[in-house]
């Protein structure tokens, strides 16, 4: 029996596949939303409006989209790996000549009934390309410097669209993003250490032109940079964001101050409190159980992922699930050291808790490519 045969024979057909959907990830993901919905219900002093309501309209939407996403079969997102790169990069550079201007940032499309934000969809259309193309890759070729530079092509490009705008945090998602597939696919470990010798140089390159004609970021970022290292220095001003984040994060102690309680969020001492900051809220409200509680929850998102891709034996499917993975512990792990001073301020939203509405969609988008992943796997005979 052929492998297309086997395939066949063992994928289950029609609505046969709900029951082959990894319900356990999908309870996690509801339970993590739902985190979101009681967290956006707080900020806005036990409201659903502004912010709850429609989010949880958006996070119904985008569980239509993920299991509409993962009842398509795996073999037809890969086939459209290349054409959703291709789409991300003509959007990002749409977003140059009409986008919106917001917060000092070039980075949103208004299309009426969404503000799309098309750096979103690239991170995972990065991803769907580059496991499409270590899956077409023979394995004694993957560490070879001219199949590596193709790789590296794809993850440059709509990282410097999105540099542009400029997006430093998202850029960076990208850049480690991709990175975690090529590593996931057997790049040999040099390349990586070259590159982070690389990374180093380029640190010491953005610290060194600062103030010159030629400097590598821009002056807002530089003075993220500051307050990351000394949040003191500037404490009415850019320093604002971080020290009212730790005050919240200290006074909520071990258990909180309680549902609705939280004094710098209410008071609206805490600003972006319903996005990038909202985990601040949720640690002042909840102390560090409520924080531990929301890890865990992600870190068993992950474990479900890592072990949906560790079984398949299709190799786009496993490096497609393990760049997600990758991607979404990008996405928690550097808000969550935002927020506490631990990296600098870059505007990188918690999935799922965040207010946002193109971010929600995608990353549900996202999960769906999960799931088709795990029903479609090869299955024993």
């Amino acid at each position: 029996m052929s492998y297309l045969e086997y395939r066949v024979k063992t994928v289950p057909a029609g609505l046969g596949k709900i029951l082959y959907l990894n319900w356990a990830l999908v309870l996690l993901l509801s339970a993590v939303a739902g985190v979101g919905f009681l967290m956006l219900y707080s900020v806005a002093g036990g409201s659903f409006q502004p912010w709850a309501e429609p989010q949880i309209k958006r996070f119904a939407a985008g569980m239509v989209v993920m299991f509409a996403v993962a009842m398509v079969p795996i073999w037809f997102w890969r086939n459209m790996a290349g054409l959703a790169y291709g789409v991300s990069i003509l959007m990002l550079m749409a977003v140059e000549v009409f986008g919106e201007v917001g917060m000092g940032a070039q980075r949103w499309i208004d299309l009426g009934f969404i503000r799309l934000q098309p750096s979103e969809m690239t991170k995972i259309a990065l991803v769907m390309i580059l496991a499409a193309y270590y899956d077409w890759l023979p394995a004694n070729r993957v560490s070879r410097p001219l199949f590596v530079a193709i790789p590296l092509s794809l993850i440059l490009l709509p990282s410097a669209l999105v540099l542009k705008q400029p997006d430093l945090g998202t850029a960076l998602l990208l850049i480690f993003g991709g990175a975690a597939v090529m590593f996931a696919a057997g790049v040999h470990w040099l390349y990586f250490a070259v590159v982070i010798a690389l990374g180093a140089g380029l640190v010491s390159a953005v610290l060194l032109t600062r103030g010159t004609d030629w400097q590598l970021l821009e002056d807002y970022q530089y003075s993220r940079i500051d307050i990351f290292l000394d949040p003191s220095s500037d404490p009415l001003g850019a320093g604002y964001h971080i020290t009212q984040s730790k005050i919240a994060l200290g006074s909520g102690g071990w258990a909180g101050q309680g549902f609705m309680q939280g004094t710098q969020s209410q008071l609206n001492f805490l600003p972006e409190k319903h996005t990038d900051f909202i985990f601040t809220t949720l640690a002042e409200e909840f102390g560090f159980v409520g924080g531990m509680s929301l890890l865990v929850l992600y870190g068993l998102i992950l474990v479900f992922c890592i072990a949906s891709a560790l079984q398949n034996r299709d190799r786009f499917s496993s490096l497609l699930t393990l760049g997600i993975a990758a991607t979404f512990f990008l996405f928690f792990a550097v808000n969550m050291s935002m927020v506490m001073g631990m990296a600098p301020v870059v505007g990188v939203p918690l999935p799922l808790v965040s207010y946002g509405g193109s971010a929600m969609l995608v990353l549900l988008g996202a999960f769906g490519l999960v799931q088709s992943a795990h029903v479609h796997r090869p299955r024993g005979r």
